[in-house]
């Protein structure tokens, strides 16, 4: 199998699934236990990507600059502040403490 027979695999499945999801009766999701679910399923899949994201070097895991600017960026949305000041505050102690040498 070649990597393009993978990828069109793999782009076929995922439309599948997708299709999939169209068909399920709408009722099978109004169970409370069904909607705590489906909502800790979305929060654990984001958090699962932001420390992949965060943490994540190919094979390894390296704490550089982008993790205390994602602190920074968590204190500050507990604090409820607009996401645009989030997103520079985290922009802004991660240049900083990569031009000053730490955590390159």
């Amino acid at each position: 199998m070649t990597l393009w027979t993978a990828v069109l695999v793999a782009a076929l499945l995922c439309l599948a699934l997708k299709a999939l999801g169209y068909v399920i009766p709408a009722r099978w999701f109004e169970a409370p236990r069904a909607q705590r679910s489906i909502d800790l399923l979305t929060v654990a899949l984001l958090a699962a990507l932001v420390a992949v994201q965060t943490l994540g070097v190919g094979q390894q895991i390296v704490a550089d600059a982008r993790v205390p600017a994602v602190v920074i960026a968590a204190g500050l949305l507990i604090l409820r502040a607009p996401f645009l000041v989030v997103v520079v505050a985290a922009a802004v102690v991660a240049a900083l403490l990569r031009a000053w040498g730490w955590a390159t």
